[in-house]
């Protein structure tokens, strides 16, 4: 059944709300946390040693808060999403290493418009036509955004680094469509740890041959990435079991004024007209997507990996 449409002022809509932006605003931090760690240390360790700390931390919290353990249904969506969440987190962060935070958050945003179509492949969601044109409009924002790729200061690398987002950007879409699923069965803890978890068994597969031990200094980067991606996707996932998907969208895409600044400040990255005109079409395509139905699939934070 839909949830009551609240007043915009109401405290059960303004709490969720809050706690969707700060939400964001850790995720950002922890995209940026992921860009250095991964440089330093490499891709791979950097996701297996987030992976361990937050299943620990995860293990910890489930505990402690007495959450009661899925039964075999849960449990098979938490394996599913937590594989495809793994795969889409090695696409999006080895991106990260070759594009500016903002530029690969901008191209991550089709994500909810590629998601209308696996709504309708796999849920048997009609897509009507306002929902097309939304999409289209999204597209023409990624080519802006490649556009500035392919003049004349032409990276072959960060060309490579914005495919990888964009089949990122299909895995989250997956994702997406999972998590609908998801959120009605398990609480924001349980869905946390069992994302850790399932991602560390993954990654642990190749522990043989490429895992070190972090260094002195990568340490607090590993902790604080860890922490920031357990928080920020508990956060998430409590602001969107209270309020409706509708009013929490906007804010999601304020992420790519977070990506900009912490890129700014943390790599010097410059934010180019072409990524900011491109951000502004996919915005939109989203926005008018979300408008001809209800919003459930249009959760939009990539780095929630």
């Amino acid at each position: 059944m839909d949830r009551p449409l609240s007043s915009p002022r109401s405290p059960s809509v303004l709490l969720p709300f809050l706690i969707c932006c700060l939400g964001v605003a850790l995720f950002s931090v922890m995209d940026a946390a992921m860009k250095g760690l991964s440089l330093s240390i490499g891709l791979y360790n950097a996701l297996l040693w987030r992976a361990i700390t937050g299943s620990l931390l995860g293990l910890v919290l489930m505990l402690a808060t007495r959450q009661r353990w899925p039964n075999l249904s849960v449990l098979r969506l938490h394996l599913l999403r937590g594989v495809v969440v793994a795969l889409m987190a090695s696409f999006f962060f080895w991106a990260i290493m070759r594009l500016p935070l903002a530029e690969a958050i901008a191209l991550s945003f089709i994500a909810p418009l590629i998601a209308l179509y696996l709504a309708a492949l796999l849920l048997k969601e009609r897509i009507g036509r306002q929902a097309i044109g939304a999409s289209l409009l999204g597209l023409v924002g990624v080519g802006v955004i490649l556009s500035g790729r392919m003049r004349g200061d032409y990276d072959g690398d960060a060309l490579m680094g914005a495919g990888a987002v964009l089949l990122s950007a299909i895995l989250f879409a997956w994702n997406l469509i999972l998590q609908r699923q998801q959120a009605q069965l398990a609480s924001p803890i349980e869905v946390a740890f069992f994302q850790h978890l399932v991602m560390l068994g993954v990654f642990a597969i190749g522990a043989p041959a490429w895992a070190i031990v972090p260094t002195g200094a990568a340490v607090p980067l590993v902790l604080l990435a860890a922490m920031l991606a357990f928080t920020s996707l508990a956060a998430l996932a409590w602001a969107y079991a209270r309020a409706e998907a509708q009013r929490l969208i906007p804010v999601e895409y304020t992420a790519f004024v977070w990506a900009a600044i912490f890129g700014w400040l943390a790599f010097g990255e410059q934010l180019t007209l072409a990524t900011l005109a491109g951000a502004l079409l996919i915005v939109a395509g989203c926005l008018i997507a979300a408008r001809t139905k209800r919003a459930d699939i249009a959760h939009v934070e990539a780095g929630a990996a």
